[in-house]
């Protein structure tokens, strides 16, 4: 357990102490943000912010990981999804910076990519023998799914990586919701691991590397925070967000709470939303239903503060994920019978 504790502190550590030489190093090399031109208005004096500070995170996230982790395949795997994520948020960023321009890698390639990953993750869980059912609380029914599970770890990894990639619109909102919401996961690995404890046994080696790895995630988040808070001096891009959607997708697959996901991740769903309400009610009745989106942008047109926003943002995400992880704890056994 004291490796779950040091994993976060020293990820914080190497992203609060790196952070400076980090912006400099971007700001120096002219990785600047790109600024959508139908964007808020309020958003232009940002242009040129550095950008791609999800290369911080991950960096700082993979050294306690890798060092105190003993490197179970689950863990791995949830590891190599927020890597593999991030990889593609990287290559979004970068077409953005040399194009010049807000538009980076086109969707179908990103989707293209995520498949891929996908792939390789239904490749471990077939060799692993994973269940390929899902639990249903409240009705308590276990669900199979057999190969439909693999089309639905698609829509979660793919959801998860662009539903975070589209919150992350203002100073400290895509960073903090993901860090509520990866503190959510890692209390759920530490639960698990305790009541193993509590029963005589040792804790699972898997619930203690994705404590590991949710505590490097939640350090480095905080660290990367420290500078991302309004006013930002740096942006994580698609290169953070879509990591730490990729973190939130593989915790959920390999903790066996895929239905958790829609209430700890609620908050990137209900932004996803909106862009798909928004986009078929133009489309379909000639007129919007937000005077933006995503949602928080709507806000920012209604007049709020971006700190109001982010922070009501954080609380909503915070009651979401206590709801989730009640439901987690009142039906830990079956849960738990399935992700073993």
């Amino acid at each position: 357990m004291v490796q779950v504790l040091l994993a976060g502190l020293i990820s914080m550590v190497i992203s609060i102490v790196a952070g400076p030489k980090f912006i400099d190093f971007l700001r120096r090399n002219e990785f600047g943000q790109q600024i959508r031109e139908e964007g808020p208005q309020g958003h232009v004096v940002k242009r040129g912010t550095p950008a791609m500070g999800g290369l911080l995170i991950m960096l700082a996230m993979a050294i306690p990981f890798l060092a105190f982790s003993k490197h179970t395949l689950p863990a791995l795997t949830a590891f190599f999804v927020t890597l593999g994520c991030a990889a593609i948020g990287f290559v979004d960023d970068w077409t953005k910076i040399a194009r010049r321009r807000s538009l980076g890698l086109a969707g179908r390639w990103k989707l293209v990519w995520l498949a891929g990953i996908t792939v390789i993750v239904g490749l471990v869980v077939s060799d692993r023998g994973f269940s390929t059912s899902i639990y249903v609380p409240l009705i308590d029914v276990d669900v199979p799914l057999s190969y439909a599970w693999y089309v639905l770890a698609f829509f979660i990894i793919a959801g998860a990586a662009n539903g975070v990639n589209l919150t992350d619109g203002i100073d400290g909102l895509a960073a903090g919701t993901t860090t509520i919401a990866i503190l959510t996961y890692t209390a759920m690995s530490l639960v698990a691991a305790l009541t193993a404890v509590r029963r005589g046994a040792p804790a699972d080696p898997i619930d203690l590397d994705l404590a590991i790895l949710g505590a490097s995630l939640i350090g480095a988040s905080i660290g990367f925070l420290w500078y991302n808070a309004f006013p930002a001096q740096v942006f994580m891009g698609d290169t953070g967000s879509m990591g730490l959607g990729g973190a939130l997708a593989a915790f959920a697959i390999m903790t066996k709470t895929e239905l958790l996901l829609l209430l700890i991740g609620g908050i990137f769903l209900v932004e996803a939303l909106s862009v798909i309400l928004q986009v078929l009610t133009f489309k379909w009745f000639g007129r919007r239903i937000f005077l933006m989106a995503p949602l928080h942008h709507h806000f920012e047109m209604k007049a709020w503060s971006e700190t109001r926003i982010t922070v009501r943002f954080w609380i909503a995400t915070a009651i979401l994920c206590a709801c989730g992880f009640v439901l987690y704890y009142a039906y830990f056994s079956n849960f738990n019978n399935l992700a073993s």
